[in-house]
């Protein structure tokens, strides 16, 4: 049997566009990238998305327009792939298209108060699978946390499950870090058992504060952060979030990326510190993630 090509598209919490791969799986199951391509998000889109991370006016209207925007972008991305590869959409078997989160709520708000029945809350991706495959002529594959909710679940990280198929060694732990908007830690047991969570921030507070006060989308190699110091008041303030205190697993949504955690209070403190701070407690919840992980197993 042939080699099977499938393409894989995300876009994360960074907002910055839509990442996607041609990827060729063999018999075997051994995967391999034969294409990447990247459609970069217009300014005014990715404001809207902000936007849409929190209630505001006529929000169901502009979601829904928003998912369709999204599989547009999509679409384009499809597109250089297949140029990129020479193969034509028949030649592919599916898309996975996560869509763009805006929230993520699970296990809360409708639970009973007699127990009857467990709280499931809610995960919402915004994207038009429907028209992805009108504008492709490939099946699509969409909604993939929906299902971890209902089972009781928190429908995320998604990537645990392809870290043990790609990292996981027989009679070995291994822990994989994944630094995205927010970053997630997966352990996979020597055992063959996969656990992942929610570690900490990833690099979308650093983007928040880049683009505040440098007018860039992203630090590029870390060259403002390098210019200061840590502020070591601030460092263990970052520290104290709440989120940063439960127990793994856990999960938390686009809501966790707020300036909040850099605080008004602190204004005193020169932006290069702030942002080198934060970067710091990146770092520090990641290493936390890890040293909680060995005293679990």
């Amino acid at each position: 049997m042939a080699p099977a090509f499938y393409i894989g598209l995300m876009s994360g919490t960074s907002l910055d566009g839509v990442d996607g791969v041609m990827a060729q799986i063999d018999n075997s199951g051994r995967l391999q990238v034969t294409a990447h391509a990247f459609v970069a998000f217009q300014a005014s889109f990715r404001d809207e998305l902000l936007q849409l991370n929190q209630s505001g006016p006529d929000e169901l209207h502009r979601s829904a327009l928003a998912g369709n925007a999204i599989a547009r972008h999509y679409a384009q991305v499809v597109r250089a792939l297949l140029q990129a590869t020479d193969l034509a959409p028949e030649h592919v078997v599916a898309i996975g298209a996560h869509g763009q989160t805006v929230r993520h709520r699970p296990l809360e708000f409708d639970g009973d108060a007699e127990g009857l029945y467990p709280a499931v809350g809610y995960t919402l991706q915004l994207i038009n699978p429907a028209l992805l495959a009108e504008l492709t002529g490939i099946d699509v594959v969409a909604d993939f946390r929906s299902r971890d909710l209902a089972a009781g679940g928190q429908g995320a990280p998604l990537v645990p499950a392809f870290h043990q198929g790609v990292f996981g060694q027989p009679g070995a732990c291994v822990a994989v870090l994944n630094i995205g908007g927010i970053s997630n830690l997966s352990v996979l047991s020597a055992d063959g058992g996969v656990q992942g969570w929610d570690c900490g921030p990833g690099n979308a507070l650093m983007d928040f504060w880049c683009a505040r006060h440098t007018g860039q989308a992203f630090d590029r190699a870390g060259a403002w952060a390098a210019q200061g110091h840590v502020n070591p008041t601030l460092l263990a303030q970052l520290m104290t979030e709440e989120f940063l205190q439960r127990s793994p697993p856990q999960k938390h949504g686009p809501g966790f990326v707020q300036p909040r955690l850099v605080g008004a209070a602190h204004g005193r403190i020169g932006w290069k510190r702030r942002v080198c701070a934060v970067c710091a407690s990146r770092r520090a919840s990641h290493f936390d993630g890890v040293h909680r992980t060995h005293l679990r197993l």
